[in-house]
This record gives structure tokens, C-alpha cells and sequence, in this order.
């Protein structure tokens, strides 16, 4: 069986990579989102209340608690825990020994600590996704660099510990809940645009961020636009529980479906770090064979196979044909795909009701439990049997705590992964076992496992609906969509959920308005970044209103428009400062400012030491920043890989020029060595084989 030694490299990576992006677009805007002068001010939301700090702690789970003990306030606070997160996830990218538990454990309880007090602006499903990702990183990180252990025995996997693949089924088993659930959402919630596969004939202009490709994709004829929606069910519904198939070839089938699905998704939408996050899960369907992780696997001599073996390859050649068969056939029949050869287009329609599929989904969903129960015991007799190969008592031992250390933990977490799950259908949900609801009830205020549903319903049917012009979503009829991923600016996206329904449902527009009437700088530059292109730089407006309209792609040929709209309606009525309707709005949604922040943190060095690192990084737009550490990342990586060869040259354990390394001998054939060899480097080449004095 192949392993997962660089799957799980590749995870740990990811998940840095991830939460070094969203600490860093996070840090870019706590000023205005959260400071003194912010929209929702943290300090407001950490207000001790005579309970014991460990208690404190539990309820409300955040090191921010912990920041006036360092002369900082709370948004200075979640100010260095961004700084810091973002150094600890670039660490862990850049070095494998940072890849550690504890590491990732800092990481979790940073990102954590900040969502706490990030009130709406960070009550997003993919915040709580990297919350759960994160947390499995801490399980499946090493304790230990693979380079420090012992070699493994010939025909072993080097440096394979039995635990080790345990916590990393979990992220699989977490790629499905996200992707089965975001495909069952859509027919669930009877939205019309999904059921009659219009969706993405709305989708392009109807997004909150959308990039130039998708006035591209915008335009594409409608049959393809529904075969599209269709290609879309397809992945997120009937591919996922391929995710377990004992077939490998069926799993990379899988992998690569989504990966197609998320790459689209970023060309053609600004979905911040969610779908990076996506393509990171994926990494859980690889094995070390397809990513040629063990050098030489396809140059040993061919042996004759034995016709039990040939018998298995043809037995699951022919369920491979069958499933893929399955699928096509459900597809054609479920959709009504039909070929009109003489328009050369692709007619589809749903054939089954919302009844049917809500039949179906009742009788679906429970086996997809228990295909998640048989794939566990699998990965845990798997791990067993990997521990009865382990030799010397002690090293027996040693492995029996950690397997049964993960074990309990890898078991604990899915069952309070069931609990969410579950609610994709309800009749599910009161069939679970009670320990597993008791498990999820002391937990879930951690984020340990979430629900997930997304793009339930498609929003904006009759054009976006859009108020004042903001930095990154749409405005000037002239100005291209932008791209800002992996940036994630939380102010634009919040603007695009309030225009879909009155201000009143959106209580922090009432502060924002504010904030602008009072000219605050921090709330502007989430606006405009540069101040002086501020139209009210110099002083602010004496009335600020707010209008909606609907907005469309504009239709090929009408030069230098990306986008044509029309007024709808006043969206916020002109209020000025001490206006009895602002007035109103803010003592009715408790955003009053009535005790002034305390100047604790003026003389505090650590205080001075954040002012002068924002000071100096406030000129550079969020994205330039994160891009910025793109570029660094990348030019790291090549001055690695150019100084590998060296570092091999100038190791005592690396041949001498021509020298050609002899394989250690086997434990086992009474030959001894005075050190162990490394294994052979398959980029060097040799005249002459090296012989050794006995």
C-alpha cells in the first residue's frame, strides 16, 4: 500500500500557507474594522465579568484576555497575534522542523483567539473552516522531522510510524462533509436558479468579488452554463464518496475533479483563501506512489504476476469501468443530457423532483455515516497491523501509546464531525448516537467541526445590488473587476450581504456611516486605501447617504464599460452628526460609544513597536502585501533548491566525487557497517563503486 509521507507534507505546507494569508489580510485591516475609531470596536467584546480566569478562558476562548497584561488594548492585541501568526505560518512553510504540533497548535489558538472578537466581519464559513483544517494539522503534524528517524528495513516505507495515517484520514473525511454537503444545499433549499441549472447565468455578475474572467465566463451560451451547474452536482455530490473507494485510480479521479472545480473557481471569482483551503484537503486522496515519492518504484525488473494478483487487477479494473459507467449513466438519465448535433449543443434539464431527492438524500445519508465508519476501521486495522511489523520491545511499547494516544483522538473527533454532518438532512440528526451530541455540545464553542453549506441559495437573480463605491467591489461602470486573492477585504464582502436586504438587517452599516460622518481615517482606508484620493480628505462630509443599485456585466462591444446599472432605491437616508435617526439607529443596535478608550497602552514599548511596524507597512495595498510574500516565498524556494546540491556536497556522509554509495546490508545477512549509509541519490551519477575494508 502506497503511504502518505508527502500528501502530509504537503498538508502541513498548505495549511501554513493558508493561515500565513489570512493572518496577513487580517492584519491590514483591524485599524478599521476593530480599533477605537473601527466599525465594531474589540474592546467592547472582552468585558470580564467576575468569573475565574480559567473559566473566563473556557467560555470565551481567546488570548486576547491576556493583552492588557502586555500594556495593549484589544485590538492591539489582535494586532500581534496576526503579526505573530503570520511569522509562525511562514516559518512552518519555509522550515520542516517548524512543522510541528505545537506550532500548528499556535497557529489554531491564534486564528481562534481572533474570530472571537471578530464579530460579523469573521463569521465565515471558511474562517471556520481553517479553524477545523488547523486543528487536524496539529494531529497529523510529526513530533518529530522524518530526516531524524531511524531508516526503515528493506521494503518498508521510511521512517512509516503506524499512528501516522490515522489523523490524516480525518482530512478526507473532512473534504467530504465540505463537499457533499455544498452540493446537497443547493437542491435543498429549493432555490429555482440551481434546480432549473440557470445558477451560473446569474453567478459571474452576482458574486461579491468577481475577477475579469468572469465578465468572460459570463458570456458563454446558456447550454454550457447548465451543463456547467450539472458538471457541478456531479463533483460535489456523486464524486465524493469515491474519496474512500479501495481503488486508487477511482480516488485520483476524485482529486482531480475537485481540484478542476476549485481552479475554476479562482479564475473566474475572489474567494479569498477558501478555495486554496479546498485544493490544501485535497492533498488527502494522493499517496506517495503518484507523487513519486519513492524514487525507482517504476524501474524494478518486471516479475511474472502471480494469477491471484492478475485476477484482483482485473477484477478492479472492471469496477473502476463500472462506477465511471454509473455515473455516466445517472448524469444522462437524472439531467436529461441530450446531444443536438445539428446546433452542436447540449440540451439538460432536471428530471427528478424535490420530493425524490429529499427520499433519496433520507436514504443516502445514513450509509454515507456508516461508509465513513468502515473507512475509519479500515485506516485503524490498517495502523494496527503496521504496529505488530514494529521490532524491540521498547520501540513496541513506545509505539503502542502513541497509536493508542491518536487513535482515541482520530475516533473522538469524527464522531463529533457527525453531529454537524447530520444536518444536511434532519431525519439523520435525532438517529446519532448521544455520546457523540454530548461530545460536540463541550467542544463546539472550539470549532472543532462546523457545517458547511455553500452557495445555498443564488442571490442578485435580477442584477447585483450594490451602494456606495468601494475600494474592490464593483462602482465605476469603467473600472476591470480586480483580483485580491488571497486577500479577503471583510468590509466589501460584508457591503455585498447588506445590499440584499434592508440596512436594518445589517446593524454595523449604522457605525460605518458614522465613522465616515466623523472622518476616520482607519474606517477610510478600508475604502481607499490612499487618503488623499478620498474625495472628503480634508473634511469630512457634512451628510452621507446611501443609494442601491443593480448592477449587470455590460454586453460585448460597448467599449470601456464593464458594467451597466440602474438606481433601484435609497438604501440609508441622509443623516448628518447628531441627526435624531442616526442617533436612534445607534442607541437601538448598542453601537453608542459612551466610554472613550483608555490611553493604557500610549507609553508601552510593545505598543510603540506595533504603531511603528503598521506605520511602515500602511503604504503597500493588502493584496501588493500578500503578493509581496508570494514573491518572497517563491525566491526562497530557489535559493533552497540551488543550494541543495551543495549542502550534499558538504556533508560528511556524501560521496566523493564519482563515488557511488553501496546500499547498507540487510539487518539480517550477519554483515555489519560502522554507520549507517544514506539511501543513493538519484541525481548523481558514478564511475566507480566505493568498496569498504572489512
Amino acid at each position: 500500500m502506497a503511504g502518505s509521507r508527502l500528501p502530509r507534507r504537503l498538508f502541513l505546507q498548505g495549511v501554513a500557507a493558508v493561515f500565513m494569508f489570512a493572518f496577513a489580510s487580517l492584519y491590514t485591516q483591524i485599524p478599521g474594522l476593530y480599533g477605537p475609531e473601527g466599525i465594531l470596536p474589540a474592546r467592547k467584546t472582552l468585558r470580564p465579568q467576575g468569573k475565574g480566569r480559567w473559566q473566563q478562558l473556557w467560555e470565551t476562548p481567546t488570548l486576547l484576555w491576556e493583552a492588557p497584561r502586555l500594556g495593549l488594548d484589544t485590538a492591539q492585541g489582535l494586532e500581534l497575534l496576526s503579526l505573530l501568526g503570520a511569522l509562525l505560518a511562514l516559518g512552518a512553510l519555509l522550515l520542516s522542523p517548524l512543522r510541528h504540533p505545537v506550532v500548528y497548535l499556535l497557529l489554531w489558538a491564534a486564528y481562534l483567539s481572533a474570530c472571537q472578537v471578530g464579530q460579523v466581519f469573521l463569521y465565515f464559513q471558511w474562517d471556520s473552516l481553517l479553524l477545523e483544517t488547523g486543528f487536524l494539522a496539529v494531529l497529523v503534524a510529526p513530533l518529530r522531522p522524518a530526516s531524524h528517524r531511524k531508516q526503515a528495513p528493506q521494503g518498508g516505507r521510511a521512517g512509516a510510524l503506524p499512528h501516522e495515517d490515522l489523523p490524516f484520514w480525518l482530512v478526507r473525511w473532512l473534504l467530504f462533509r465540505l463537499m457533499f454537503a455544498s452540493g446537497v444545499v443547493k437542491l435543498t433549499s429549493r432555490c429555482p436558479a440551481w434546480w432549473g441549472l440557470t445558477a451560473l447565468t446569474y453567478h459571474y455578475e452576482t458574486q461579491c468579488l468577481p475577477t475579469p474572467a468572469a465578465w468572460f465566463a459570463h458570456h458563454l451560451p446558456v447550454w454550457l452554463h447548465k451543463l456547467s451547474v450539472v458538471a457541478t452536482f456531479l463533483i460535489e455530490i456523486a464524486v465524493p464518496p469515491l474519496f474512500f473507494a479501495p481503488i486508487r485510480r477511482l480516488r485520483l479521479a476524485a482529486f482531480y475533479s475537485q481540484v478542476l472545480l476549485q481552479v475554476l473557481i479562482i479564475i473566474t471569482g475572489n474567494y479569498n483563501f477558501f478555495n486554496l483551503m479546498t485544493l490544501v484537503l485535497t492533498t488527502a486522496l494522493l499517496d506517495d506512489q503518484h507523487l513519486a515519492a519513492e524514487p525507482g518504484h517504476g524501474s524494478r525488473k518486471k516479475t511474472t504476476t502471480s494469477w491471484p494478483k492478475a485476477l484482483l487487477a482485473t477484477l478492479s479494473l472492471l469496477l473502476e469501468l463500472a462506477v465511471y459507467g454509473l455515473l455516466a449513466y445517472g448524469t444522462v438519465h437524472y439531467f436529461g443530457l441530450e446531444v443536438d448535433w445539428q446546433q452542436r449543443t447540449i440540451h439538460s434539464r432536471t428530471t427528478f423532483t424535490f420530493h425524490q431527492f429529499s427520499q433519496w438524500l433520507k436514504t443516502l445519508t445514513l450509509p454515507t455515516v456508516w461508509l465513513g465508519v468502515a473507512s475509519l476501521a479500515w485506516e485503524l486495522l490498517s495502523a494496527l497491523w503496521r504496529w505488530t511489523q514494529v521490532r524491540g520491545w521498547l520501540r513496541k511499547f513506545s509505539a503502542a501509546v502513541k497509536l493508542s494516544l491518536v487513535s482515541t483522538a482520530t475516533v473522538a473527533l469524527f464522531l463529533i464531525s457527525l453531529v454537524p454532518y447530520s444536518y444536511v438532512e434532519p431525519g439523520t440528526h435525532g438517529r446519532l448516537w448521544t455520546g457523540a451530541h454530548r461530545l460536540f455540545g463541550a467542544v463546539e464553542h472550539l470549532q472543532l467541526a462546523n457545517s458547511y453549506g455553500l452557495f445555498r441559495r443564488m442571490t442578485g437573480l435580477g442584477g447585483r445590488p450594490e451602494e456606495i463605491e468601494f475600494m474592490y467591489k464593483p462602482g465605476n461602470l469603467s473600472r476591470p473587476p480586480p483580483v485580491v486573492v488571497p486577500h479577503q477585504p471583510r468590509l466589501d464582502w460584508q457591503m455585498w450581504f447588506a445590499a440584499l436586504g434592508p440596512h436594518t438587517h445589517s446593524p454595523w452599516f449604522t457605525s460605518l456611516v458614522l465613522r465616515l460622518l466623523q472622518g476616520k481615517e482607519p474606517v477610510i482606508r478600508l475604502i481607499q486605501s490612499q487618503v488623499a484620493r478620498y474625495p472628503f480628505h480634508k473634511q469630512p462630509p457634512t451628510y452621507v447617504r446611501a443609494q442601491r443599485y443593480k448592477y449587470w456585466f455590460s454586453q460585448p462591444g460597448e467599449q470601456g464599460q464593464w458594467w451597466r446599472r440602474q438606481w433601484v432605491e435609497e438604501f440609508f437616508p441622509p443623516v448628518s452628526l447628531g441627526d435624531p435617526t442616526l442617533e436612534t439607529l445607534l442607541r437601538q443596535f448598542g453601537l453608542q460609544d459612551k466610554s472613550p478608550p483608555r490611553a493604557r497602552s500610549a507609553n508601552s514599548t510593545l505598543a510603540q513597536a506595533l504603531h511603528w511596524t503598521r506605520t511602515q507597512l500602511s503604504p503597500l495595498e493588502a493584496p501588493a502585501l500578500l503578493w509581496g510574500l508570494l514573491v518572497a516565498i517563491g525566491a526562497v524556494r530557489v535559493v533552497q533548491a540551488l543550494l541543495a546540491p551543495w549542502s550534499l556536497r558538504s556533508s560528511p556522509l556524501a560521496p566523493a566525487s564519482g563515488e557511488k554509495r553501496r546500499p547498507a546490508p540487510h539487518k539480517d545477512s550477519g554483515a555489519a557497517s560502522e554507520q549507517a549509509t544514506p539511501a543513493p541519490n538519484p541525481w548523481t551519477s558514478s564511475s566507480r563503486t566505493a568498496r569498504r575494508k572489512k
